[in-house]
């Protein structure tokens, strides 16, 4: 039997792109907290403005890493993984504000069961913080290339107070243990930005490792804050990345009933959408996301 580090300690990484502020309240929610056994590494995917000398001067506790290019969700994260020292890496958004005996939960999780390779927390709106955002997804369907966010916008009224294995982790935060990177290796980076934390537990179910949800951890989430709710550079990757994700994880039959439901329905109907809205800038990023795929043209990431 594995022996029980009582206090291990947790590596915290988070990605800065253009939102010094975000970043910084980030950072005090987190000095609120008990749990003190920490690294944090913030990753800068090249923003306008380097961040490091504000945030080193109100947090010099902190490590910042500058990237020169904007290498997306995933190459931020790797970066902070090649650097890490923890037996624990939490990647969290910097959108997101963390609450009181938030680490605990979720390194017991990890630590009692050894089969479990990655636990994300339970995640509410910040903006309504009753409103539940994450309290776990089911699977991808192998025909629509979707999934259901459990709980998503559900009142929180305790009805998902249990721990329970799910399929996926949440992007926004998830504690993984540093024995399962060093099996599977860091985030796809091809995905740049969506789907990538996906990939990532199928291919962590794959190595034979559980995904988790542990509602006694609980995070606030600034949603979209980075890209918006709703703008054509989401579109782009996550039509592209829809696609990508179903390449990569289903074959045979399942790929070909997904190409046949996303040619002669998904195409549609989103065509008709966006051309009905008078939404022209969107038709266009949803068929580049298309055409990757057949390598039409060469898109700048991240801009």
């Amino acid at each position: 039997m594995n022996k029980i580090n009582q206090n291990p300690q947790v590596s915290i990484i988070t990605v800065n792109y253009n939102q010094t502020q975000v970043t910084c309240e980030f950072l005090d929610s987190l000095e609120k907290n008990s749990f003190k056994n920490y690294e944090v590494i913030v990753i800068d995917n090249a923003s306008i403005e380097n961040p490091t000398s504000t945030i080193l001067l109100k947090y010099p506790w902190v490590k910042v890493v500058t990237s020169e290019e904007n290498l997306g969700f995933a190459g931020g994260n790797n970066l902070g993984i090649k650097i890490a020292k923890g037996e624990y890496l939490l990647f969290v958004n910097n959108d997101t504000e963390i609450t009181e005996n938030f680490f605990e939960p979720l390194i017991h999780q990890l630590q009692s069961n050894p089969d479990v390779g990655i636990v994300s927390p339970k995640i509410k709106y910040f903006s309504h913080p009753e409103i539940i955002q994450y309290a776990g997804f089911s699977k991808i369907n192998s025909i629509t290339g979707r999934n259901r966010t459990i709980g998503k916008k559900q009142k929180d009224l305790g009805q998902f107070n249990e721990p329970t294995n799910t399929h996926y982790a949440h992007g926004a935060a998830m504690m993984v243990s540093k024995k399962v990177i060093d099996k599977v290796g860091g985030m796809p980076e091809a995905f740049f930005l969506y789907y990538e934390e996906m990939d990532w537990c199928e291919k962590i179910k794959r190595a034979g490792f559980k995904i988790m949800y542990e509602p006694k951890s609980l995070i606030f989430h600034k949603e979209s804050i980075s890209v918006g709710n709703k703008n054509p550079l989401k579109t782009y990757y996550q039509t592209r990345n829809r696609i990508l994700f179903m390449i990569r994880n289903f074959g045979g039959w399942n790929l070909l009933v997904f190409a046949f439901f996303f040619i002669f329905l998904t195409v549609p109907k989103w065509s008709v959408t966006y051309l009905v809205k008078g939404e022209i800038s969107y038709l266009k990023a949803f068929f580049r996301g298309i055409f990757w795929h057949f390598k039409l043209e060469k898109v700048p990431i991240g801009h």
